[in-house]
């Protein structure tokens, strides 16, 4: 459920590309990210540092889309708000006693497994790559391609992306599970 509440704003995003255009769904997508901003803290009482970034790059790049009338900023985006993420992950290594994959991903495993640091590193410098590498992605297809292509890539292509992302890490992290040793009684 709370996947799909995350994509709210980009088939609001989506709908409005496809009635009005892309300025429209550029303050559409402002809107929505902010709805989703606060429903968020009505939910849990916290801001989820990502979506926060999110929220904040959107809110900045789309306003000058729609000042400027320049839809670069708006295609920047994704790239600026993957690497950030990218440089995040890469900088986790070295600050803070866990990667930035295991801070993430680890509450949605549970206490009740543990996995070696070796493992959540690998991981981590998955990330770096995949992040990395879908944001200069997504530059190709700004620069190269029709406005249509981009809009298209960036809410079917993105997405799908960060599904057989996260497919491939569950599968890939389930084999590497190890439940703790039950302690003497």
């Amino acid at each position: 459920m709370q996947t799909l509440i995350d994509l709210a704003p980009l088939a609001a995003f989506l709908l409005a590309y496809r009635l009005a255009g892309i300025y429209s769904a550029t303050a559409v997508l402002m809107a929505a990210m902010l709805v989703l901003l606060l429903f968020q803290w009505l939910r849990q009482r916290r801001l989820p540092p990502l979506l926060l970034v999110s929220t904040l790059l959107v809110l900045v790049l789309g306003g000058a889309t729609l000042l400027l009338r320049d839809t670069r900023f708006l295609k920047w985006k994704p790239t600026i708000f993957l690497w950030l993420v990218s440089v995040g992950a890469a900088a986790s290594v070295w600050v803070g006693d866990t990667p930035l994959a295991q801070r993430l991903l680890q509450p949605l495993i549970g206490g009740g497994h543990l996995l070696p640091r070796a493992t959540w590193l690998k991981l981590n410098w998955v990330w770096v790559l995949f992040y990395a590498l879908l944001g200069g992605l997504n530059l190709l297809v700004a620069r190269l391609m029709s406005e249509r292509t981009w809009v298209d890539f960036k809410v079917f292509g993105l997405t799908a992306a960060f599904l057989v992302f996260a497919l491939a890490q569950t599968a890939w992290l389930a084999g590497r599970l190890e439940s703790p040793s039950p302690s003497a009684p």
